[in-house]
């Protein structure tokens, strides 16, 4: 029985980081923060959510080593704390999209358009970039493209779409990506480009999950 005790305080150290992930505000603060480094006040504006509870729920996340927090001045910045936690949150995505019938059920209702569904992997689009037969653009806002984006990927914020779509090659299919899977960025811009009659798809992941795979960034 005595042998067994440190076995539980470890599993009870290991279940700190479960109870961390375990509400939605959080996981979306870690997508947040998995972009780049950001203040309690940008991640407010951004989820919108009051700042308190903002403030609470990163609290939490840095108590589990989930994230890390800096001072400056009077402002406090979060990021990740390691590589690891990307892969985290991958896993529980994966784990809940094979298990839970709903969340799959909530895909189907979040991309109404099948077409919407059809996306590239990693290896698809590298082997296509490799030839030269894309051309890849990252829909999120320009600070975080300057934190940290996929090789050749070209920005283009949504809100600027439609303004620059004669700088999109006319004769390449185009590639969209933002924060995560299920970013709405990448899926409008989609539906966008093609109401213009352009060939566009979704990568199947944002700029996080190529990162925790390992594969090149700028």
């Amino acid at each position: 029985m005595e042998q067994q005790i440190p076995k539980r305080r470890m599993l009870e150290q290991f279940a700190v980081i479960a109870k961390a992930v375990g509400h939605e505000y959080r996981l979306e603060l870690l997508e947040l923060v998995a972009q780049r480094e950001r203040s309690v006040e940008a991640l407010t504006q951004l989820t919108q959510l009051p700042v308190g509870s903002v403030s609470q729920h990163l609290q939490q996340l840095r108590r589990a080593g989930l994230v890390t927090a800096r001072k400056e001045g009077k402002y406090v910045y979060y990021a990740l704390a390691d590589e690891e936690v990307l892969t985290l949150m991958s896993t529980l995505r994966r784990v809940a999209e094979r298990n839970i019938a709903e969340v799959n059920q909530l895909i189907a209702q979040y991309f109404e358009d099948h077409q919407d569904l059809d996306t590239l992997s990693s290896a698809e689009l590298l082997e296509r970039l490799q030839r030269n037969e894309v051309t890849l653009i990252d829909v999120r806002p320009p600070e975080e493209y300057a934190s940290g984006h996929l090789p050749g990927a070209i920005n283009v914020p949504l809100d600027e779409l439609e303004a620059r779509l004669q700088d999109l090659p006319a004769e390449q299919q185009v590639v969209a990506y933002c924060r995560g899977p299920f970013c709405a960025l990448a899926r409008d811009a989609v539906r966008r480009l093609r109401r213009q009659g352009v060939d566009a798809t979704r990568l199947n992941q944002g700029f996080p999950e190529w990162k925790a795979e390992g594969l090149p960034v700028q």
